[in-house]
């Protein structure tokens, strides 16, 4: 206690040269060579996510606090803290001599310890303390009695320091973006908002004394927790502030008769409490700690988003998120799922690559009796680097890949209207297939065994029949047929183009070994899946996903973010005829029950025995992927599976997620551009041969009417020949 004193006296009270004695000239000694140097820096602050409208979609902190500017707090709450903790702090130099002498001496003879420490020492304080907790350093922190002489001395030097290098507003601010408040509120904005719902510039004399009692002791003045010890804390705060003639007789009266009036609103912190969009939130989240643009390791990135203050705006329209969000209760909705039938919808807008809307009919943590999975249906598992995108990896996409190996006929100098000869159905084993990059497969003969023919949906489709009708109706033979006649090595390379590839890895292209593939037989998620659609719907313009426009960090400097990287990959004239047959689609085609209000194309898709279903379809600003399927089983038919209600014997791509496209896409695709799509070259627009076949019969079933065609294909991975096993595919 003497050598406190001695370096108290002479450290603080006078000169060193007025000092003699060997006790004196230690003290000083010792209190010269402490660091007299801190640095405050940014104390760590909420990051949030804001949809394009900036609008909050979800914050994220370890210590929930908004910093603002002194001129953005209350007077009233200036005047408050100052009261109650340091009424000499526009006096004194950074320690209270008076009040550090009276509590020593108290001491000294045996009293209770008494508090001492001024506004700036408890800054100090704060500042070490909360930095080694964002650092997570907490062996380092001391509190209260954990504290030895030298620790107290040090702060008394720190804050002696800072009081020479900061005015007093700015010690006072940053005591204020630094202080606890209780119930994980850091700084006096995140108390204004978690206690009262208002801004800190927005408080009351009542609230500003209740908040201003809270710091000496945040669990027992809590006032949600303990209201009676905090409206008793709250009128000495303002039975201290009368006394300063900080606030007179009147507003004293009025405030210590004033009801507590909490108003609470609970921080939310993370993607399970995002308004809207909780998975495309949690797909931001591994865009950012994923990218080494925002720190070098994943814990850089992770405490840069839950420390930063960083303000990242996305691309996501909340008017698209909410619309395809309320299309699931009409089909698969979250409290009524008993089968988990997985649904899914994603948006992007052509010749931009921006993410609209990410939906799907589950929760990150659902109430109990609901569907919770951590999965993503619509992206990927992985991004490129392998680093976890939270996807389900995608799934099978049946006819929905048809429309690539038409383009490539397209692109290979055929027409839209000559003619494939639909009617073959046995492609046996040893068929030259063509392939310059690799080798491709399959046998699809009802003379081997354990294999069949081709099929088609339906009976009475096997004939000659145009490319567009074979697209339109969706005929496997055709489709076959039309690669018969290509170089697979370039049907794949127009996948690619368009964006395509295998959803558990994205730097492998869509896998054409097996034939069956053709038919749709590969993984692809549906974000891909609708990006891929999107170069069509743009001319052939393709862009790569975005779903950041803009990051910020708490001083307001922009970080990187990816780019679209939009350019040129297919034929405008090409990408043309695609859309030219893909409106027919919904014309007479297999999506002839969902079409839309506007000029629209679309391609459905049923993969075997109902498994996996899609509809992906577009208008010129707009292209909608919308799935329908069994994610955590994925070779689990859906028919007979109790949906919307009912359960069908037979479930194909325009049943429920057609459905849903079409009612989704009816309803916003008006807040974006709507007009034609311009026509193929006439070169291109050959005349028909012969009459395309007639429209089919509706389904006499329960089910609505399938024109997908249905077809056998090998298994997946078949090689060497091996026989095909029977698998219907539209």
């Amino acid at each position: 206690m003497s050598a406190i004193c001695g370096v108290l006296v002479a450290g603080i009270m006078v000169p060193a040269v007025a000092l003699t004695g060997n006790t004196a000239t230690s003290s000083i000694d010792f209190f010269d060579q402490l660091p007299d140097e801190m640095n405050v820096g940014v104390p760590a602050q909420s990051s949030k996510i804001l949809a394009s409208d900036g609008s909050e979609l979800a914050t994220f902190w370890d210590q929930n606090r908004t910093e603002v500017k002194l001129a953005a707090i209350s007077p009233f709450m200036k005047k408050a803290v100052v009261a109650i903790e340091d009424a000499r702090y526009y006096q004194h130099g950074g320690i209270d001599t008076k009040g550090l002498l009276r509590a020593v001496t108290s001491m000294a003879r045996g009293g209770d310890r008494q508090g001492a420490s001024t506004i700036t020492q408890q800054y100090v304080n704060n500042v070490i303390i909360q930095t080694y907790a964002a650092n997570g350093e907490y062996d380092k922190i001391k509190l209260g009695g954990d504290k030895t002489a030298g620790d107290k001395v040090r702060e008394i030097k720190l804050a002696i320091a800072m009081e020479k290098k900061y005015s007093k507003d700015e010690i006072l601010q940053g005591y204020l973006n630094w202080v606890l408040f209780a119930n994980g509120n850091y700084g006096v904005e995140a108390a204004a908002s978690y206690y009262f719902g208002v801004h800190a510039k927005d408080l009351t004399l009542p609230q500003s004394a209740l908040l201003a009692g809270v710091v000496n002791s945040p669990t027992f003045y809590d006032p949600v927790v303990h209201p009676e010890n905090a409206i008793s804390r709250r009128n000495m705060v303002l039975a201290n502030m009368l006394d300063q003639k900080m606030i007179d007789k009147k507003q004293y009266d009025a405030a210590v008769k004033a009801k507590i009036n909490l108003n609470v609103h609970a921080a939310k912190n993370g993607c399970t409490t995002a308004t809207r969009g909780e998975y495309f939130c949690e797909y931001v989240t591994n865009l950012i700690t994923n990218d080494p643009s925002y720190g070098k390791t994943k814990a850089d990135r992770e405490k840069l988003l839950y420390q930063g203050g960083l303000t990242i705006r996305t691309t996501l329209d909340p008017k698209l998120q909410d619309a395809a969000q309320a299309q699931f209760a009409n089909f698969t909705p979250m409290n009524d799922n008993p089968n988990k039938v997985g649904q899914s919808m994603v948006t992007v807008q052509p010749k931009t690559g921006k993410i609209l809307a990410m939906a799907q009919n589950t929760k990150l943590s659902a109430p109990k009796g609901q569907w919770s999975t951590e999965y993503n249906f619509n992206v990927d598992k992985f991004d490129k680097k392998g680093n976890s995108l939270g996807g389900s990896g995608g799934f099978d996409v049946g006819s929905t890949i048809k429309p690539f190996t038409y383009a490539e006929w397209l692109n290979s100098g055929h027409k839209i209207n000559d003619m494939v000869d639909a009617s073959v159905r046995k492609y046996p084993e040893g068929f030259p297939w063509r392939n310059s990059c690799g080798v491709s497969s399959g046998i699809y003969d009802n003379n081997y065994p354990g294999s069949t023919d081709l099929q088609n949906a339906e009976d009475g489709r096997y004939s000659r029949t145009t490319a567009h009708m074979g697209l339109v109706l969706s005929l496997n033979t055709a489709t076959f047929a039309e690669a018969a006649q290509l170089d697979l090595c370039n049907v794949q390379k127009m996948m690619t183009a368009t964006g395509i590839h295998l959803g558990e890895n994205p730097n492998k292209p869509y896998d054409l070994t097996n034939v069956s593939s053709l038919l749709g037989s590969g993984e692809v998620a549906p974000l891909t899946m609708a990006s891929a659609f999107a170069t069509f719907a743009s001319g052939g313009i393709h862009c790569d996903p975005v779903a950041l426009l803009s990051i910020k960090t708490a001083k307001g400097d922009p970080l990187p973010v990816p780019k679209a990287n939009c350019k040129q990959t297919v034929n405008p004239d090409v990408a043309a005829g695609v859309v030219h047959t893909l409106q027919q689609v919904l014309v007479n085609g297999s999506g002839y029950q969902i079409p839309l209000q506007y000029p629209a194309g679309a391609k459905t898709g049923t993969t075997n025995d109902s498994q996996q279903t899609w509809t992906t379809g577009f208008t010129k600003g707009l292209v909608t992927s919308s799935w329908l399927g069994s994610p955590e089983t994925k070779n689990r038919s859906n028919n007979n599976l109790l949906i919307a209600g009912q359960k069908i014997p037979y479930v194909d791509g325009s049943t429920y997620a057609g459905k849903a496209w079409q009612g989704y896409m009816n309803q916003i695709a008006g807040n974006y551009d709507t007009s034609g799509f311009p026509e193929p070259p006439s070169s291109m627009l050959n005349p028909i041969v012969v009459a395309p076949p007639p429209a089919a019969e509706k389904d006499k079933g329960t089910a609505p009417e399938s024109k997908e065609t249905k077809g056998t294909q090998d298994n997946k991975g078949n090689s060497n020949n091996a026989p095909a096993q029977p698998k219907k595919k539209d």
